[in-house]
């Protein structure tokens, strides 16, 4: 099992979401700031007089396990529906996971999904 975790631009949330649908089992979507190596936005001031660079960008997190068999599929859906061409695209992590347990039906590992 693996957990995939795609960090990406807020206005690709609903895309994502459609898209990983009846893909995978279940997702969490965690909003929130950033701060890589893209470009940040810039923003008028609150009396709209100057124009300031935010410090960070608005991000979203995608969270999921999936079975080995579906790990690229799910990754390559995340990438086409992320894609832009910016470098602020944002970036998918891949780590494995060794135990799940689904607390409500006690069931384990790969039928924990």
């Amino acid at each position: 099992m693996k957990k995939i975790e795609a960090t990406i631009q807020v206005n690709k949330i609903n895309s994502i979401s459609d898209a990983i649908t009846g893909v995978v089992g279940g997702f969490t979507i965690m909003e929130g700031n950033g701060r890589g190596s893209g470009k940040r936005q810039n923003i008028r001031s609150e009396r709209g007089t100057k124009i300031i660079t935010a410090e960070y960008n608005k991000v979203a997190v995608i969270s999921t396990i999936v079975d080995d068999s579906i790990v690229e599929k799910v990754c390559k859906i995340i990438e086409e529906e992320a894609y832009t061409g910016e470098n602020t695209d944002g970036i998918i992590i891949i780590s494995n996971v060794e135990n799940v347990l689904n607390i409500g039906t006690k069931k384990k590992d790969s039928e924990a999904l």
